[in-house]
């Protein structure tokens, strides 16, 4: 799913607009889907998370509905069957009863383990290709020839692992990217959140100049990912909104964590409290870590926080590194598997203002340059990072 564009990368706001084929909009399912109980022509019901742009302006507000109907749907009943859902979507409105007939296509999932096809269909797994349903199969073959160990190693592998459920069922609040295949006249809402910039304007760049900017992993000792967002707030406020914006906490890493990050991977589900890997700033551990999964552990939007020293006119200063992590792969050089991460972290940054100003809780944004931040290094698990290198604030 592409990150939404940042408002503060946006230079005007159209009143109305013919919005051309091509432009895409991120928007949350508001009502579940499910290819195991839905029906062809069921309703479903959107809404919009981030602006819509087109010509760097924006063309519709935050906060649209959408609705849509399911148009193709296929349950996958046996190990080897693959579901499909076909989601077809038809209108557009605002609370001020302006609507558009829609014409658009989907081309994501956000975090899915699920894949879109050219015809923005669906695809889901297959049970039997997933880790736990290869184990079914190999104890399959032990029981064929040694029944009594097969019935053994099969009772362990329930007692640990659950069978796959391969169908595609996404609960409110999963995120997809569509994309518009005719133009849609809308003269509907298209205004801006109207947050206003973080005051003292002139005070910013000092502030945040002087934070640290770069983390550094412990094991091995390497720098990696760069502070690339600022929180002027308190503790409450912090948690208030992210929760608020559909955000998970974070448990810690321990045995019990690795063995349901475990179970994950070979059920090949979500996991949205998953422990994610300690980096430090100024030698300290993060006091926030926040993640927002669908139904797969290997992507997902995440971010660490951490509390600063200073206080910017009473208000407590926050810093958070968020990148987002798109897949899993062995690091021959760290000898364990890890996550990759979307190079371009300012996507991620742009993501997490997005859905911040979704919630209605933020009161203050404001974009400061900092000329001494690098704008392509490498992380410390080995990832090229690709950034303009300035620092969103976000004041509560």
């Amino acid at each position: 799913m592409t990150s939404g564009v940042a408002l503060l990368a946006v230079v005007g706001i159209a009143c109305a607009a013919e919005i051309p084929t091509g432009t895409r909009m991120e928007i949350r399912l508001t009502t579940a889907v499910n290819a195991a109980t839905a029906k062809v022509a069921q309703p479903f019901e959107a809404v919009l998370i981030a602006p819509a742009v087109a010509s760097n302006q924006i063309v519709i507000a935050a906060g649209v509905k959408l609705k849509g109907h399911i148009k193709e749907v296929k349950a996958a009943v046996n190990p080897d069957d693959q579901a499909v859902l076909g989601l077809a979507f038809d209108q557009i409105g605002d609370a001020r009863g302006s609507k558009a007939n829609l014409s658009a296509r989907l081309v994501g999932v956000d975090n899915a383990r699920e894949s879109v096809d050219k015809d923005g269909r669906i695809l889901g797994i297959i049970a039997s290709q997933t880790g736990s349903g290869r184990l079914d199969q190999g104890i399959n073959k032990v029981t064929a020839k040694y029944s009594g160990l097969g019935e053994l190693l099969g009772t362990i592998k329930q007692a640990v692992l659950k069978d796959t459920d391969a169908n595609i069922d996404y609960e409110p609040g999963v995120e997809m990217t569509i994309e518009l295949v005719q133009p849609l006249t809308w003269t509907g809402h298209s205004n801006g959140p109207g947050v206003r910039p973080v005051e003292p304007q002139n005070e910013l760049p000092a502030l945040v100049n002087q934070q640290p900017f770069r983390t550094s992993a412990a094991r091995p000792p390497k720098e990696s990912d760069i502070t690339n967002i600022m929180i002027l707030g308190r503790l409450q406020d912090i948690q208030n909104a992210f929760q608020a914006a559909g955000w998970s906490t974070a448990e810690q890493l321990n045995a019990k964590s690795k063995l349901e990050t475990f179970r994950a991977l070979t059920e090949q589900r979500g996991y949205k409290e998953a422990p994610v890997s300690i980096l430090f700033l100024n030698g300290r551990p993060p006091d926030l870590v926040f993640q927002k999964q669908n139904d797969t552990f290997s992507s997902r939007h995440h971010l660490r926080i951490w509390h600063r020293p200073e206080l910017f006119h009473g208000r407590d200063v926050w810093v958070c590194s968020a990148t987002h992590d798109t897949g899993i792969d062995f690091s021959e050089e760290n000898r364990t598997f890890v996550h990759k991460v979307d190079g371009e972290i300012d996507h991620e940054r742009a993501k997490v203002v997005n859905d911040l100003l979704f919630t209605g809780l933020v009161n203050g944004l404001s974009l400061v340059d900092r000329p001494g931040v690098p704008v392509s290094l490498w992380n410390a698990t080995g990832d090229k990072i690709e950034t303009d290198g300035r620092m969103v604030v976000v004041g509560f």
